[in-house]
């Protein structure tokens, strides 16, 4: 890897020998870390973090939503859809005498069933080697005890208030009791706690989950949703299972990127992937050239993905087709010096937490959980310190669409967990940046980084980054420089520079050296990240 600073860093990688847990808020970490020094693995080390994160960092997951995953152990690559379907319920007739056919962003409406706790066990139950209780004890522990608030979580919890209270929706009064009691959002460096959610976890710790399904969390699910118009019911709860599936990858100078099949939108930055193999890119990374050539290599994974993209229990997705060199050679075909004016854009973005875990025997977890928009639908379950997640806002609602909306059909995702691995099958390790449609453009810009561009994973995170947005337009980042931002325009991209951080995702990265075993650690600066290290 590089280790000349072509752009502004704000910390050098991290090493380490026996262990690794890097996520966006330090005390997730830490936990993560403590599971790993009591003798657990990469994934116990993985759901202790992501248990803490739904504790330390709700403006962007929690109980009530979704995960993926990909675990390397054993030798080979595994991958985890825990994601949640609709309720049998929820018809497009549904929909129409509801909200004369569109689908909201917040109430019971958009919620789909939560899959994040039966992926938390699912995994467990695979790969983990501590007691579950052991491993959801350091978030049972926050969640009772209190925690001091991030300035991150802060701004983005006083900001769901704002808009929460502008919607003045009934059914979000068990929210403001649950996060804002007091009517705002607590103040950086403020204690906070949450009884209801410490109870929450135990019984997802005693029952291996099966009370979020079948017992009595599921019955306090359905019975706020019958009493306040909700369509999930118990019988969708129990009806829920998460679903190993085979990871799909595309090749890249050498190296292989691994990502969920669809339902997640990972084959999107594969597409652009397959496409940019093909191209011979400029030897510098800030070369206007190159750029036009990935954001466009980007619209194309789009455009396949928002067409085909759904559930494949439900629609048939051709991924073999859209990953196969025919349909790779006809986007290619299309790229010219001139940018494009897609037809298709990315719909809203969302709020998500991604983290990457490793030991000392070669076990590494990429691992993604979401709400979806920050604290998700706006529904609380009372007394639980549940908040379901709005995935179902995701659903295409035409006809004849693979993703159009339909009971037990999962929705198109967004939160997608990344792996590299040499072309030899040699695991490199995990990665991911977070924040919702930014993501497949995220692991692109990651990978080009690290593969193309010989960076370390701190370098590969701190390098400026791009995000298309819809049509022409094209947010920067400053650090691209004015004179990049005019290139791109003469090549009639619609140019504007983001000065808020956070819209250009939050990355994390773990890579592990194959003939030393050590970690090579890299985190976003664009948020609290931390790498708790052993």
């Amino acid at each position: 890897m590089a280790y000349q600073i072509e752009y502004p860093v704000v910390r050098r990688p991290v090493y380490a020998s026996r262990g690794m847990v890097i996520t966006g808020q330090p005390m997730a970490a830490q936990a993560g870390l403590s599971v790993l020094q009591a003798g657990g693995n990469a994934v116990d080390a993985a759901l202790a973090t992501a248990a803490a994160l739904t504790v330390v960092e709700p403006t962007a997951n929690g109980i009530g939503g979704d995960l993926f995953a990909l675990v390397w152990a054993g030798g080979q690559l595994h991958g985890l859809n825990a994601s949640g379907a609709a309720p049998a319920a929820l018809t497009l007739d549904a929909l129409q005498q509801r909200h004369g056919g569109e689908m909201p962003r917040h109430g019971w409406t958009p919620v789909t069933v939560p899959g994040g706790v039966r992926g938390w066990a699912d995994l467990h139950r695979a790969h983990g080697r501590l007691d579950f209780a052991q491993v959801l004890a350091p978030a049972i522990g926050y969640a009772r005890d209190g925690f001091p608030l991030s300035p991150a979580a802060s701004a983005g919890w006083a900001r769901t208030i704002q808009s929460f209270r502008g919607l003045k929706l009934d059914i979000m009064e068990e929210w403001f009791r649950t996060f804002a009691p007091d009517g705002f959002a607590p103040a950086p460096g403020a204690l906070w706690r949450s009884e209801g959610h410490a109870r929450t976890l135990e019984a997802i710790a005693e029952s291996y989950g099966e009370s979020f399904y079948s017992g009595d969390l599921a019955a306090q699910i359905d019975a706020h949703a019958r009493a306040t118009g909700g369509l999930l019911r118990a019988e969708d709860l129990a009806a829920h299972q998460s679903e190993w599936v085979t990871p799909i990858s595309a090749e890249y100078g050498g190296h292989r990127v691994h990502e969920i099949p669809p339902n997640g939108q990972g084959i999107a930055a594969l597409i652009a992937l397959n496409i940019l193999e093909g191209q011979r890119l400029p030897d510098r990374r800030d070369d206007p050239d190159g750029l036009h050539l990935q954001i466009e290599a980007m619209k194309r994974g789009f455009h396949d993905a928002h067409q085909y993209v759904a559930d494949m229990r439900h629609s048939r997705v051709d991924v073999e087709h859209l990953l196969s060199a025919a349909n790779t050679q006809a986007h290619r075909a299309r790229l010219s010096d001139t940018a494009h004016d897609p037809a298709t854009a990315p719909p809203s973005s969302g709020g998500t937490v991604y983290l990457a875990t490793a030991d000392n025997e070669g076990n590494m977890v990429s691992l993604i959980q979401s709400n979806y928009m920050g604290f998700g639908s706006g529904v609380v379950v009372p007394g639980t310190g549940i908040g379901l997640h709005n995935r179902g806002h995701n659903f295409n609602l035409e006809p004849g669409h693979p993703n159009v909306l339909a009971p037990g059909k999962r929705p198109y995702h967004t939160i997608i967990p990344g792996f590299l691995t040499r072309n030899d099958g040699t695991p490199v390790g995990p990665f991911g940046v977070m924040g919702g449609f930014m993501q497949p453009q995220g692991h692109l810009q990651v990978v080009l980084n690290t593969v193309r561009y010989g960076m370390n994973p701190q370098q590969a995170l701190d390098a400026p980054r791009w995000q298309w947005l819809s049509g022409l337009g094209v947010e920067v980042e400053a650090g691209l420089g004015a004179g990049l931002a005019r290139e791109l325009a003469h090549r009639g991209h619609r140019v504007s520079v983001q000065l808020e951080p956070s819209a250009f995702g939050r990355g994390q990265i773990i890579w592990r050296n194959p003939e030393t075993g050590v970690l090579e650690g890299g985190t976003e600066s664009r948020t609290d990240g931390h790498i708790a290290a052993w």
